[in-house]
């Protein structure tokens, strides 16, 4: 890697539906490093949430080499991933963006039936009529995440890591091509 990006071990972080799994799979070829997606480790088949030590267990196998770049926000990862990453790449977008967003991939994948992990796919049902609909998760982590997230990556034992924060596609896109281009 170049002075400029020198990192191998980085986090990118976002609400849901702002794009985190697809820049993680870009940098992370860019990289050469694994892509780690909290979420296949997370969910089991059937939408069964993991056990926290499971999880925790699972999170250090994926990420015991040099370089990674993990997508997620769980609060369960960050014992793990925060000391030990060297940079985060926040997609800090409009909500109603992402929201747009949100919506339409959630349509693509209940219609399309697409497999997410472990034999999980959306339904109708739970996507758009359940109370664990990740639009009601978005409502209700969007303003807290935008909260809490400045405050949690001014604490002291996380000085060490390099913040993006990147507030639009087309900025991401210009420093992803900034970054590609090196």
């Amino acid at each position: 890697m170049t002075a400029s990006f020198p990192h191998r071990r980085v986090m990118v972080l976002g609400t849901t539906g702002s794009g985190k799994t697809t820049l993680a799979a870009r940098l992370a070829r860019r990289l050469e490093v694994p892509h780690i997606e909290l979420d296949a480790l997370n969910w089991g088949p059937g939408w069964t949430e993991r056990a926290p030590e499971t999880f925790r267990a699972m999170l250090l196998e994926a990420t015991a080499g040099e370089g990674w770049v993990t997508d997620g926000n769980y609060g369960k990862a960050r014992a793990v991933l925060w000391p030990r990453a060297q940079a985060v790449i926040w997609l800090d977008y409009p909500a109603p963006l992402i929201f747009a967003r949100l919506f339409r991939r959630t349509c693509r994948r209940v219609f399309g039936r697409d497999e997410l992990w472990n034999g999980n796919r959306e339904t109708f049902r739970a996507a758009f009529l359940s109370r664990d609909s990740l639009f009601v998760w978005f409502f209700r982590t969007y303003a807290r995440r935008r909260r809490e997230l400045p405050a949690l990556l001014a604490r002291p034992e996380y000085a060490h890591l390099e913040v993006y924060r990147l507030r639009s596609p087309r900025e991401t896109e210009r420093w992803l091509r900034d970054l590609e281009g090196r």
